[in-house]
């Protein structure tokens, strides 16, 4: 009988797991989606003929949702940035340095 027991948990736990996969499935689409429809919307503004100047600002503000995708994707690069400007700091001079120390020093 314990094995029959052990059995069902086990049964209960991969009819879960897939409940959870396929809720991990429909949030990828619906992600991709999003970003499907906010790709579009920055490629129809840029191959506007009547566009003389490409303006961000005006993507961000009026393509839904890419302002908010913008600001993760910058923070979740955080990291990369920081190592980054650790790998530079030995090749910058003395004086480029100091400059540095004074801009953050100023914030």
């Amino acid at each position: 009988m314990p094995k029959k027991t052990a059995s069902a948990g086990s049964g209960e736990e991969t009819k879960l797991d897939t409940a959870g996969s396929s809720n991990s499935k429909e949030k990828s689409e619906n992600e991709v989606s999003k970003l499907n429809r906010m790709l579009a919307a920055v490629l129809n503004y840029l191959s506007d003929d009547e566009v003389e100047e490409i303006d961000i600002e005006y993507l961000l503000a009026n393509t839904e949702g890419l302002r908010e995708w913008w600001d993760r994707y910058r923070e979740n690069n955080k990291k990369q940035i920081e190592e980054e400007i650790k790998k530079s700091l030995g090749s910058l001079s003395l004086e480029e340095l100091e400059s540095i120390r004074e801009q953050i020093k100023s914030k």
